[in-house]
């Protein structure tokens, strides 16, 4: 990676962290401000609230793609950090639930820095070199979701926690104020050339883009689903745990993404392998299993390891398909999708978790991501026997 290349890495890296910063820490103070800004006691709102931008970012992605490989990555990655600027500051004035749902609303449409991010990326890297860049969007998304709940929470004790958008809407812009600095991207050169990139990717490509999608959401399910309900159910496990503790051992497998990521893309992301994803859905699947049985704290965190560890080659393996079929005239598109298949991932999910805990207790959970994701490790071993016998 060139050193011009790794600045806007790192810039684009900085823009997406500081606008994730406010997107993803201020979701589970949302019962707070339902309570102490909007007077709004309706215990269900605030899940159902989480859920509204993630759903509305699943529907819009893919149509801001489109658009982006029609007039630009560049400008369409200012819109959306501007975007999300303007659904901040529209929440910090909200009175009541409805004015707020408006701003969540917004935020879900006029959103989407990760795939805009991405795709501005493709336009300025390619092949290895975007596969390590798209592990480091990664990365900064993780560092957001870890450290934005801790330092929010710190800074939230105010009257009427709501007021704290105001402040927040100033990450995105600071955000739009670096793109602008930031080259172009080689838009033009993409515009002459697109069918031979295209034919010289869809070639070397172990999998096409929808197959890409459905791997992508499978993944995301089997992580995301797990979620909801794990500190409950590591308090239930363990009672004499603290709340603390069981907040850690939920962030570990981020942790060890964090750790680990910048190491392992240079190792693993090399070339696209459906081998090394079907390893790594593998050992997910048996991580999650293994979560389901009755599990001391030691053999607890040893298994929340393994998992942060599959969860990251996981992540490396699919940068590196995603690099296989994208170019800098599809980028919009194809990430528009891309993060559109996480998003609707992360949704189905958290319906699933609520209606597998209600009919078959908090343990359930892990049991459906391994029965969701074992069929994908099945297709990605016979998909990669086959490759392997053509050759």
């Amino acid at each position: 990676m060139s050193t011009g290349t790794r600045q806007v890495v790192a810039v684009v890296m900085l823009c997406h962290f500081i606008a994730a910063f406010a997107a993803l820490g201020m979701p589970p103070f949302f019962a707070l401000i339902l309570q102490r800004s909007l007077h709004n006691d309706v215990p269900w709102l605030a899940g159902a609230f989480y859920v509204v931008p993630t759903l509305l970012a699943a529907v819009s992605a893919p149509w801001w793609g489109r658009l982006a490989d029609r007039f630009g990555k560049k400008p369409l990655l200012m819109r959306a950090q501007l975007g999300l600027a303007a659904s901040f500051l529209l929440a910090s004035y909200a009175t009541n639930s409805f004015a707020f749902l408006a701003a969540l609303v917004l935020q879900g449409v006029l959103g989407g820095t990760f795939s805009a991010s991405n795709a501005y990326l493709a336009t300025v890297a390619s092949g290895t070199t975007l596969t390590r860049s798209l592990t480091a969007m990664q990365w900064s998304a993780r560092a957001a979701l870890v450290a934005a709940p801790a330092c929010l929470g710190l800074w939230i004790g105010a009257e009427s926690p709501i007021v704290l958008y105001r402040w927040l809407a100033l990450l995105p812009l600071v955000a739009a104020a670096l793109i602008a600095w930031l080259p172009a991207g080689d838009a033009a050169g993409a515009a002459k050339r697109p069918a031979a990139r295209a034919a010289a990717t869809s070639a070397a490509a172990p999998a096409t883009p929808r197959q890409i999608y459905v791997l992508q959401f499978a993944f995301v399910f089997a992580t995301v689903v797990t979620f909801p309900y794990f500190i409950p159910d590591m308090q239930q496990r363990m009672p004499a745990i603290s709340a603390a503790t069981a907040g850690l051992l939920f962030g570990l497998p981020h942790l060890v993404y964090l750790a680990a990521a910048p190491l392992l893309s240079r190792r693993l992301g090399l070339a696209p392998s459906l081998g090394l994803l079907a390893t790594a859905y593998g050992t997910l699947v048996i991580t999650l299993l293994a979560q389901a049985a009755p599990l001391g704290l030691p053999a607890l965190v040893a298994w929340r390891l393994l998992m942060g560890t599959a969860m990251t080659v996981g992540f490396i393996a699919l940068h590196a398909l995603v690099a296989s079929v994208v170019h800098a005239g599809n980028a919009g598109r194809t990430f528009g999708w891309f993060e559109s298949s996480s998003k609707w991932g992360g949704v189905v999910a958290g319906l699933a978790a609520g209606a597998a805990v209600s009919l078959a207790g908090q343990r359930a959970p892990y049991l459906f991501g391994a029965a969701l994701l074992a069929p994908a490790v099945a297709y990605l071993i016979l998909t990669a026997r086959q490759r392997m016998s053509t050759l």
